[in-house]
């Protein structure tokens, strides 16, 4: 929490100290970074988390993930914004970056899938072992 709020300050700061700073602009930009984040993202994860409920957490999760990464990176995976004459804008590989982002993602899901699974076995069977009594001393 503690980084994020660095991170504002930061770019207030810079914004504010900024020759070049256009309000106007600043201020559409909020608004539609607010509005994308609570009248698109915000709704659409909170109804597949409601959907999804009854999978288990950790595919849940990765599911609401790869929801909330696709989202944010489609616009730049479709290049919108992109002029043939400027190639610095949007220079990346974003469908290579997302496709990335997404095996990462599944990866380490089956990785504590497998591991959550063998710990479940082992403690099934630590359960079910009999243990020997000692004899007594007296």
């Amino acid at each position: 929490m503690a980084g994020g709020a660095l991170v504002m300050a930061f770019a207030v700061t810079g914004a504010l100290f900024d020759p070049d700073l256009k309000l106007g602009g600043v201020a559409l930009f909020l608004g539609a970074v607010i509005g994308a984040h609570d009248g698109v993202l915000l709704p659409v994860v909170i109804g597949a988390g409601a959907l999804l409920h009854p999978i288990h957490r950790l595919v849940r999760a990765a599911l609401l993930i790869s929801l909330c990464v696709t989202l944010v990176a489609l616009p730049l995976v479709l290049g919108r914004g992109r002029v043939p004459d400027n190639p610095s804008v949007l220079p990346l590989p974003y469908g290579q970056g997302l496709l990335v982002v997404l095996v990462a993602t599944w990866v380490t899901t089956l990785v504590l899938l497998v591991l959550e699974r063998g710990l479940a076995i082992r403690q099934k069977t630590v359960r079910t072992q009999t243990i020997p009594q000692c004899p007594s001393d007296g």
